[in-house]
């Protein structure tokens, strides 16, 4: 096998391999071999089929994953003798040669070189919190709004009631809508109305209608109702109370405390939200180390196809985001996510290579642990945990968000950390 280099740019690099054929044919004549041992085709006992019909049936497919098989595998030859470490998706080309060779070029970013990474001379804050019995006395009243009853009222509406409410609105001399009216349920201090209707909700009666003035912004979907401002009819045509289930025996079972006990209902809880506090203090440390290391390292270059990939990759997840939650964004520019993918992309890198120069391992025990954690919150654990165990993917993608946990608390346990202490529900609250 013949290897050259090319640099492109300072972190740009083109491999050009050329492997003799014979190892393609090899390899092809292999494969062809172990489906004649194993292949069930009309005509012929299982095992003696001749290679020449199994060659007609399945040869063109069999050379392409030979192929496919032969690059990958001189390719991670040449970086190895080249002494390379690529970062991203190579871009790998055939080229045209001899008929005794195969020959591609792979053109590929490698890491920038840090220098010295002396994580001791860094200096974060590490958030710590704790749950208390208020947070458990929190959730458990969150858990009875959500196993809530409503039941109809004569009387006026008031804050927290359920109202059905039928409006429509008057702009420019038009109405909307033009006949009838636009039904919907809101909960009076939920804010998921205007403040305007939400405020003109409480007092009212069944059958009563009030008229409000109401500004609409500017991207509402409505365009002629768009940044103006309407006088919308409202008309309250039910209103139910809300009735919170008692904390006793059966409301405890129907979350699958047995016993019935609120004590060890409260432990239950308890238990959940430190799991979530543990899960949420990790990701608030994981953003400050990885915030501290872009800014002490933003003077190195980073790979430029590898930040864009990553915005591109952003994108995506964006469009889909929008989706599923009903909205119709079209094409997400992945421009916008270009500096976010920089400082994500420069903190990978260091990361990786303080794993790297540190020789640190993955530890299968935090990897189980994760996966338990995650199973946890399912009906039927096990199946979620043979589901990570049976999907490559899906492991590959936990055992690298470990392995970055790993790496970051290694760093934190050796940099000049400094504690802060947080609320439960400040913890929880989305990093800024």
């Amino acid at each position: 096998m013949h290897v050259s280099l090319e640099s492109i740019g300072s972190l740009g690099r083109k491999l050009s391999v050329s492997v003799p054929a014979e190892r393609l044919e090899s390899a092809v004549g292999g494969r062809l071999r172990e489906i004649a041992r194993t292949a069930r085709i009309n005509g012929f006992r299982p095992g003696k089929v001749p290679v020449k019909v199994v060659e007609q049936r399945f040869g063109a497919q069999v050379r392409s994953e030979a192929y496919s098989d032969v690059v990958r595998e001189s390719f991670g030859e040449a970086l190895r003798q080249q002494n390379l470490q690529p970062v991203g998706q190579p871009e790998i080309t055939a080229e045209g040669g001899a008929a005794e060779e195969l020959r591609y070029t792979a053109t590929f970013e490698v890491a920038p070189e840090f220098g010295e990474i002396d994580v001791a001379k860094l200096a974060i804050q590490r958030p710590v919190a704790q749950v208390e019995d208020a947070d458990v006395d929190q959730m458990i009243e969150t858990l009875r709004q959500q196993r809530r009853s409503w039941n109809v009222v004569e009387r006026a509406a008031q804050a927290g009631d359920l109202v059905n409410v039928e409006t429509s609105a008057q702009v420019d001399g038009a109405r909307f809508p033009a006949e009838g009216v636009e039904r919907g349920v809101t909960v009076i201090g939920s804010n998921m109305l205007f403040p305007a209707i939400e405020n003109a909700l409480v007092g009212i009666s069944v059958g009563e209608e009030k008229v409000v003035a109401v500004d609409f912004p500017a991207d509402w979907r409505v365009a002629e109702m768009a940044g103006k401002t309407a006088q919308v009819t409202v008309k309250a045509s039910k209103v139910s109370e809300q009735h919170l289930p008692e904390i006793d025996e059966a409301f405890v079972k129907s979350f699958g405390v047995r016993s019935g006990k609120i004590e060890q209902f409260r432990n239950e809880v308890r238990s959940n939200l430190s799991r979530e506090l543990k899960g949420a203090l990790s990701a608030r440390l994981r953003s400050e180390v990885a915030q501290k290391l872009v800014q002490t390292y933003a003077h190195v270059e980073l790979p430029p196809r590898l930040i864009e990939a990553e915005a591109r990759s952003m994108a995506r997840s964006a469009e889909e985001q929008a989706r599923r939650q009903g909205q119709n964004v079209g094409t997400v520019d992945h421009v916008q996510f270009m500096a976010a993918a920089k400082n994500r992309v420069a903190a990978g890198l260091i990361v990786g290579e303080v794993a790297r120069r540190n020789e640190l391992r993955l530890d299968g025990k935090r990897v189980n642990e994760a996966i338990q954690l995650i199973a946890s919150t399912y009906e039927d654990p096990s199946q979620v945990v043979e589901l990570y165990r049976n999907d490559p993917q899906l492991m590959s993608g936990l055992q690298a968000r470990v392995m970055e946990e790993q790496v970051i608390d290694w760093i934190s346990e050796r940099a000049q950390a400094t504690d802060v202490a947080m609320s439960f529900t400040d913890a929880l609250r989305p990093n800024a």
